[in-house]
């Protein structure tokens, strides 16, 4: 489970983070590209841009559901 203490300073403020867990794997750059980038020279993913429309909330949380090492957080803000 994501924590949002790790979580990368990258991260736009807001609802969904990624934290250091993460495997730089592109299940949330391909499932939500609209939101998610990558940091080229570390490695890693972050949340570029909240969600604004149901349907970026909506590939956001499948992008949540499907990292499979859980390093994508929803604080809910």
């Amino acid at each position: 489970m994501a924590n949002r203490d790790d979580r990368y300073a990258e991260n736009a403020a807001g609802k969904f983070y990624v934290d250091t867990q993460c495997i730089d794997c592109d299940v949330c750059r391909v499932t939500a590209p609209s939101n998610f980038t990558r940091q080229e020279e570390k490695g890693y993913s972050y949340v570029s841009k909240q969600p604004e429309t149901p349907e970026e909330d909506a590939q956001c949380q499948e992008a949540k559901d499907s990292c499979p090492v859980e390093a994508i957080g929803d604080d809910g803000e």
